[in-house]
């Protein structure tokens, strides 16, 4: 995600050593898609997406705003740029003080440069941190990859929680279990860790409440925490396909 200053810091170079004043170049045409290829080295986009778009890169946008669906929301990802989209891009800008348009343009796009590594995790969380069970995330309820993807997307999840909390570390205590790692631990038999979309929480400087509270805005369908059995020691937070929300002490 450094090269972003690649064209224009070549052309600086390029300019440097010439004595005689060149003449005034005529007015730069649109940005192409060719010219931001190596933008960013972990996903570049090359055009504005707004309503009414399809394709990858509108399921790569909906991954970095899956955690700004509203309260209760999850956003689906699949590639349509609808309104659900829409309200979600909207949301992820007003969080960061940009033009809150729900259209995703360049300055939307520079922030989630900002918010990404080049393995495309959001800067504040890691694939290690959300598999500690082994180092290919074989094993679980779905194939290795998928089990990788669904981690992903719970990151940023997490991420736009983070932001929302005043941006003060969360708390990660595990995330992907194979079959063997979550028998190991006595999970259960249909836990989300199997499927790589389940993260268990810290309670850290925000509490167990603090963290169950907030995740209701941010994507997650099934939150449990003080209050449900075996869930007085974490926050959990998962996807599943249906709302399943129970931490009685936290008033949840």
């Amino acid at each position: 995600m450094r090269i972003r200053l690649l064209l224009p810091m070549l052309a600086l170079v390029a300019g440097l050593g010439t004595a005689v004043a060149a003449p005034a170049a005529a007015a730069p045409g649109p940005v192409t898609a060719g010219d931001v290829a190596a933008a960013d080295a972990c996903y570049t986009w090359g055009r504005t997406l707004s309503e009414g778009a399809s394709g990858d890169d509108v399921r790569q946008l909906q991954i970095r705003v899956a955690g700004y669906p509203g309260y209760g929301g999850v956003l689906a990802l699949d590639g349509q740029f609808g309104a659900g989209t829409k309200a979600a891009v909207t949301r992820f800008q007003q969080a960061y003080g940009l033009g809150a348009d729900g259209i995703a343009g360049a300055a939307t796009f520079a922030k989630i440069y900002e918010l990404q590594d080049n393995d495309c995790t959001p800067v504040n969380f890691t694939y290690a941190e959300l598999n500690q069970c082994n180092s290919d995330w074989s094993g679980g309820n779905v194939p290795a990859a998928t089990a990788k993807a669904n981690a992903l997307v719970s990151m940023w999840k997490l991420q736009a929680m983070r932001h929302a909390m005043g941006d003060r570390p969360i708390d990660v205590n595990g995330g992907f279990r194979s079959v063997a790692c979550n028998n190991a631990v006595g999970g259960a038999t249909n836990s989300r860790h199997l499927y790589g979309d389940a993260v268990d929480l810290g309670a850290g400087s925000q509490g167990f409440c603090g963290l169950a509270k907030q995740a209701r805005n941010h994507g997650f369908s099934e939150i449990l925490g003080p209050g449900y059995p075996g869930h007085n020691d974490h926050t959990h937070v998962a996807h599943r396909s249906s709302r399943f929300w129970s931490a009685s002490s936290c008033g949840i």
